[in-house]
């Protein structure tokens, strides 16, 4: 692709590092965000600025957050005794939008992939483990993707949490193996919160 200008080749060129955005698409955007009005465009480079600069990560469920403690888990009608574990924000948001569920969560920020490099260490389970020692969890839902990396890190959990006397369930196979759960609809979602399994039920069913 030949550009006549630096500056558009090197807005092209960062457009099109986002995921899902090709350089075609990345060029589209470009041409697009020039033909807007000049405050426009400031305001979205501010937004996209104060984000990168300003977010928080959630001191207790890790999820991204405006202040120290989000929330979610700043709201005392939410039942501090579930907790659902989630690999990311975008899965704290599927849950949500279903209205079904009124415990806490805790993001892992990714799950167990040796093929990716990924170990326990690069994810939060330390500080999960840490919370379910204290006294006040009484079960723990695992809402990974049903993928090997996700099977893989519930059960790495499950080993953590032995002897604990900690509930664990999983979220019912209403969601497809292999499926993301932001891609899920919320009905189907809603249902398989409700419809949760033993952990133990979900290993024999492997």
């Amino acid at each position: 692709m030949e550009f006549s200008s630096k500056l558009l080749e090197n807005a092209v060129y960062e457009m099109s590092q986002l995921p899902g955005i090709g350089k075609r698409t990345a060029l589209r955007l470009v041409l697009h965000l020039l033909k807007q009005p000049d405050q426009q465009t400031k305001r979205l480079a501010t937004a996209l600025q104060r984000l990168r600069e300003e977010i928080k990560f959630c001191t207790s469920c890790h999820n991204i957050s405006d202040v120290a403690l989000c929330e979610i888990c700043a709201n005392p009608k939410r039942d501090e005794s579930v907790i659902c574990v989630v690999e990311d924000i975008r899965d704290v948001m599927a849950i949500e939008n279903t209205g079904q569920f009124t415990g806490l969560y805790h993001v892992l920020g990714g799950k167990i992939s040796p093929m990716e490099g990924i170990g326990p260490q690069d994810l939060t389970i330390a500080s999960l483990v840490s919370k379910a020692k204290n006294g006040a969890v009484k079960e723990l839902i695992f809402a990974l993707s049903s993928t090997m990396e996700g099977d893989t890190t519930n059960f790495y959990i499950y080993k953590q949490l032995e002897g604990l006397g900690i509930s664990t369930s999983t979220i019912a196979r209403g969601i497809s193996v292999g499926d993301e759960l932001e891609y899920a609809d919320e009905v189907t979602l809603g249902r398989s919160i409700l419809n949760r399994v033993p952990f133990e039920n979900s290993m024999k069913m492997s």
